[in-house]
């Protein structure tokens, strides 16, 4: 029997031969691979490993460090272990919860302390995080029978962990050790803490902010960024998580186990109908005043079906919306400008004719008829084919779309007469207690379903066009959501249960040899852990609807 194998490594483009058994970090070492980063592990047949990871078999192989979006994971799963283990030992009473992100961070509270966590109190963890990123201890992990691994966690009073694990059904689970302390962070770590020197821990509201570093300058933290209402929303949603007892996936579990998923579906979606209602009413509050609304939101946030929902509440309170569509505000194909690598920038609000827009605002609020445009994607030209348009007194103006809340939009148009939405899927349900759900996770999937559903896309190719979405989000949506009059939460506390059987079948498409794979087989992990909810209880007006079918609203 041969005793090596051959490699092909992706970061050389080189392919050799090495010893069955050869892990990865010994693979770097001996091919010499220098990177501005630290190596943190690697992307082999499209999946993601640790260095200690050993080859058996051929494998295509590429190294990966921060900069990397597996990378980054990596290092704040690291991150979030080192934070762990430090709160213990400074607290050994306390839990800690990584609850969300916030403020370029994310943010930590420390529950069952006999006192407000106070600045000393948060400089002693980072303290004791650093004296432990200094020892250099490694993050190692071990792979037993699941019912032992249940016993050491209920042991150490884990019990958040201990149900995932039992739900899932598996012979054998995975976790890790730092020093005396075990984990469970449902993905890889970097080999040790020496690996995590750029982080900080600041004071924040009632808890602490963990800091990370920037993906584009992993040398230093992530400058911060106040965000006060966008930690209102999530502190709000919270609280009603406490309330309806559903923080963690295994409290969701429970609900659909013991029959109480129809009472959750109900008590969700009422509070998006309330919280609906109550952005009319001040909307209406304003009615002499207000003109405009705007309504902004990354990709998969349910723009649509809240505007559609809004403009039913807002005829509630005798105030008829009008919708006006940027799409048809596009400049002439030729006039559209170029973004980095040379393709068209159809998100830059430079692609919009900004001019006779608010040209045309200014005519619609004194009451003149306008005609308005329509832009043909196919030709790349805008028309006028006679549609018209006049706002009478009981007329408000609803505009949706990326640049809704930045102010270069509607610069000539005085800021009492627009009220601005922002509109995302804030997930507030962790894996666990220092587990969070990526709100973005939680859209990709409504993307993914609805592509896939309603626009013939593959999971693949929603997934590869992923990280282009997200940089447009990061440019030109999320500066301005502070800008805000109110945020709408659209996230529902039971969705991702019932997107599970929806999305696994198109994940389970994308294929080894595809570079999307390593994040398809991520989202299928990240499904294993829940248990199906049926969608019949789903109103049709929900904004889940969006995504699934069955809605009441035409799109």
């Amino acid at each position: 029997m041969d005793k090596t194998v051959r490699i092909k490594c992706l970061n050389n483009n080189k392919a050799f031969n090495t010893q069955r058994g050869t892990s990865l970090k010994e693979i770097a070492k001996t091919q010499k691979l220098s990177t501005k980063h630290p190596i943190l592990g690697a992307m082999v047949n499209n999946q993601v490993r640790e260095l200690s990871f050993e080859i058996y078999n051929p494998k295509t192989i590429e190294f990966i460090d921060i900069t990397h979006k597996d990378g980054m994971r990596m290092y704040i799963r690291s991150l979030s272990f080192l934070l762990t283990a430090a709160a213990k030992e400074v607290f050994p009473e306390a839990i800690l919860r990584i609850d969300h992100s916030v403020s370029k961070g994310f943010y930590c509270e420390l529950h069952g302390l006999k006192q407000p966590l106070s600045i000393d109190d948060i400089f002693e963890i980072g303290r004791k995080m650093r004296e432990m990123v200094e020892e250099d201890i490694p993050f190692l992990q071990f792979k037993d029978e699941t019912d032992d691994v249940v016993a050491l966690f209920k042991e150490k009073g884990l019990d958040d962990k201990v149900q995932l694990l039992e739900h899932r059904g598996q012979y054998y689970s995975t976790y890790y050790t730092l020093k005396e302390h075990i984990g469970k962070f449902y993905g890889f770590m970097v080999p040790s803490t020496g690996y995590l020197k750029v982080f900080d821990l600041n004071k924040y509201y009632n808890g602490m902010l963990l800091q990370i570093p920037s993906q584009q300058h992993p040398e230093e933290v992530q400058e911060l960024v106040e965000q006060n209402k966008m930690f209102e929303i999530f502190r709000e949603f919270s609280h009603w998580n406490r309330v309806l007892n559903v923080t963690n996936i295994s409290d969701l579990n429970d609900a659909a186990h013991n029959g109480a998923a129809e009472r959750l579906i109900k008590v969700s979606e009422a509070l998006h109908e309330k919280k609906i209602a109550q952005i009319a009413d001040m909307i209406a509050s304003g009615k002499e005043e207000l003109k405009i609304v705007l309504i902004s939101g990354p990709s998969s946030s349910g723009k649509t079906t809240f505007s559609k929902r809004l403009a039913i509440q807002l005829l509630v309170n005798g105030i008829c919306p009008l919708n006006l569509s940027l799409d048809n505000y596009f400049v002439d194909r030729e006039k559209t400008p170029l973004d980095e690598n040379g393709e068209y920038d159809f998100e830059a609000l430079e692609a919009l004719d900004i001019d006779l827009f608010n040209e045309q605002l200014l005519d619609l609020l004194a009451g003149k008829e306008v005609t308005l445009p329509k832009f043909s994607f196919e030709t790349g030209k805008r028309i006028f084919n006679g549609d018209k348009l006049q706002m009478k007194s009981d007329n408000i103006l609803i505009i949706e779309g990326i640049h809704g809340l930045n102010p270069e939009l509607t610069h000539l148009i005085e800021n009492d007469k627009k009220f601005k939405v922002y509109v995302s899927a804030l997930t507030n349900i962790n894996i666990d207690n220092q587990s969070r759900i990526p709100t973005t996770d939680n859209r990709l999937v409504r993307r993914i379903i609805r592509d896939y559903r309603y626009r013939n896309y593959s999971a693949r190719e929603t997934i590869s066009r992923w990280d282009s979405v997200r940089r447009g989000e990061d440019k030109h949506i999320f500066p301005y959501q502070e800008e805000a009059d109110v945020m709408f939460n659209s996230a529902l506390l039971y969705e991702l249960a019932v997107l599970k059987p929806y999305a696994e079948p198109i994940l389970l498409e994308v294929q080894p040899n595809q570079d999307e794979y390593s994040e398809a087989s991520r989202l299928l992990k990240f499904f294993s852990y829940f248990k199906p909810i049926q969608p019949r209880e789903i109103p049709p007006t929900s904004i889940l609807r969006e995504f699934l079918g069955g809605s009441s609203f035409t799109y």
